[in-house]
């Protein structure tokens, strides 16, 4: 079992949604997929330890930056369009949980490797 390191998730949390918002406003989607990515490969640097730590954790940041990313686009979109976009982003949050899942764990491996 591996035991979550909280302090490196946590930057990688606000690293990964500043980037993501960041370098969306100018890559579009492959911004918010490099934000990511640059904050997972932190994270598994940070937490070190075999592949397993840095899947668990690269995977852990994805997962809740890409939760938290979609609830601020749901709350920023829902009082323009209703509850039509708001139902239409449910899904699209579901699959960024997904993606943004496996991403950060092959951010999180990247960065183990890194470290050696």
């Amino acid at each position: 079992m591996v035991e979550i390191k909280w302090m490196p998730v946590i930057i990688g949390l606000v690293i990964a949604i500043i980037l993501s918002i960041i370098l969306g406003l100018f890559l579009g989607s492959w911004g918010d997929i490099i934000g990511f990515l640059i904050a997972t490969i932190y994270v598994g640097y940070s937490v070190g330890g075999d592949y397993m730590n840095g899947v668990v954790h690269g995977a852990l940041v994805g997962i809740v930056a890409a939760i938290m990313v979609g609830i601020l686009a749901i709350l920023g979109l829902s009082p323009i369009l209703g509850a039509v976009a708001v139902a239409g982003n449910m899904s699209a949050l579901i699959l960024g949980i997904i993606v943004d899942g496996i991403i950060g764990a092959i951010g999180g491996v990247i960065g183990v490797l890194i470290k050696g």
